[in-house]
């Protein structure tokens, strides 16, 4: 991977990977070991050593997936009319490195949803920000690649986490205290590489101040109003990963120590495909490969919903969710960032992925519903084949995505 120093200006990058990537690609990678070392665990204490219901654990879920939607906006706003995002993202992976610590003293239902809530909501403020740190340090014609980059790194630590959570549990088990204190360390690392060496770079608004008005006129612009609708529809039928990891684990019976390692088998598909995949969409478009990957995201469904199944089909299961997360996680903001005037990048990102994630809450909480009156393999068969009826619509509204281009 080669690493240029300065923001790609006028498109002779080629290749090359920002210095700037990188660096947000290393804080990504050491907060990603500190939040799925949490998550990794996190299904099976709450259902098992904190005793909540299916339908109380999707409530949860879904605070999860959907809080750091009331962020996302304002964080990518604040970025965009200071023109300074960085500052913006150092609020929020501060935010969520504290909830780390406070895990320790929550205790009962209340606790937990309000720590999971301050978490999720340093994430919703972060993650807007750092996109278009990103987007702007990055070659224009090479944005699939530079996210796919960062979300390598990114990935990376999502795979040591549950590593290091499935350890710690192997060495004294049900010590879910050491997960939260460890956890905490490595959040605090990722934090001071983040204040210490990730450069206060300046974005196109620092030249141009972006108003409120012009914001909410950017975001809800014509090129972007298709995507968005597709984000939405598709985030309402995308179920968390701790619902197929628990529908897996009751189908085979694992042992509780085991089930972190679920994550890593995904995190390792992820891991391997997400530069491949991104620099396809670069080539092939964003918008065809964003789609395509929900088409392993069926498979996934449908493997998992199979009443009996062993360590191949959770292996193949893994990699299918792997696949749909590098197919979709980087493409989406790389797909978005050239649709929104320079100036809005940052809000623009923020409501793409503000409609995910309050899509993915109230999927959560479906799903979870679901699974209380019917079970997870039903449920999991009627997410496939809603899946199966939309995928051709989205593709429809996102048909001319990739040819659309910002005029600043």
């Amino acid at each position: 991977m080669t690493v240029r120093d300065r923001p790609a200006a006028g498109g002779s990058a080629g290749g090359r990977v920002a210095t700037t990537v990188v660096l947000l690609g290393v804080v990504s990678l050491l907060t990603d070991v500190s939040s799925e070392m949490v998550a990794s665990v996190l299904p099976l204490y709450l259902t098992m050593a904190v005793g909540l219901s299916p339908v109380a654990y999707g409530f949860l879920d879904g605070m999860y997936q959907g809080v750091s939607a009331f962020l996302r906006i304002a964080g990518g706003y604040a970025g965009d009319r200071g023109g300074q995002p960085k500052w913006v993202a150092v609020l929020g992976y501060g935010a969520s490195a504290l909830s780390r610590i406070a895990m320790l003293f929550a205790t009962g239902f209340a606790a937990i949803t309000a720590v999971v809530t301050a978490d999720r909501l340093g994430k919703g403020l972060r993650t807007a920000p750092r996109d278009a740190l990103i987007a702007e340090a990055s070659d224009p014609k090479t944005l699939g690649r530079a996210f796919g980059v960062h979300r390598t790194l990114d990935t990376i630590g999502a795979g040591i986490g549950p590593l290091v959570a499935f350890a710690l549990l192997a060495l004294v088990p049900g010590s879910y205290d050491s997960i939260w204190v460890v956890s905490f360390a490595f959040a605090t690392v990722g934090f001071a590489v983040l204040v210490l060496f990730v450069p206060n770079l300046r974005t196109a608004a620092g030249t141009a101040r972006i108003g409120l008005r012009r914001a909410f006129r950017a975001v809800g612009g014509r090129p972007l109003r298709r995507p968005l609708i597709a984000a939405g529809l598709l985030g309402l039928l995308t179920v968390g990963d701790g619902f197929l990891y628990l529908s897996l684990q009751e189908r085979d019976d694992f042992a509780a120590v085991w089930f972190p390692l679920l994550y890593v088998g995904t995190n390792i598909a992820y891991l391997a495909l997400a530069v491949p995949l991104g620099r396809l969409a670069d080539r092939v478009g964003r918008a065809r490969v964003l789609v395509a990957g929900h088409g392993a995201l069926i498979a996934c469904y449908l493997l998992a919903a199979l009443p009996s199944g062993g360590i191949g089909l959770t292996l193949t299961v893994l990699m299918l969710l792997g696949v749909f997360y590098a197919a979709t996680d980087g493409v989406l903001p790389a797909l978005v960032s050239r649709l929104v005037p320079a100036e809005a990048r940052g809000s623009g990102i923020a409501a793409a992925q503000t409609v995910v994630a309050l899509s993915r809450f109230a999927s959560s909480v479906t799903f979870g519903l679901l699974w209380s009156l019917h079970g997870p393999a039903w449920s999991l068969l009627l997410f496939a084949g809603l899946l199966v009826v939309t995928v051709p619509g989205v593709a429809w509204l996102l048909r001319r995505a990739d040819r659309a281009e910002a005029v600043a």
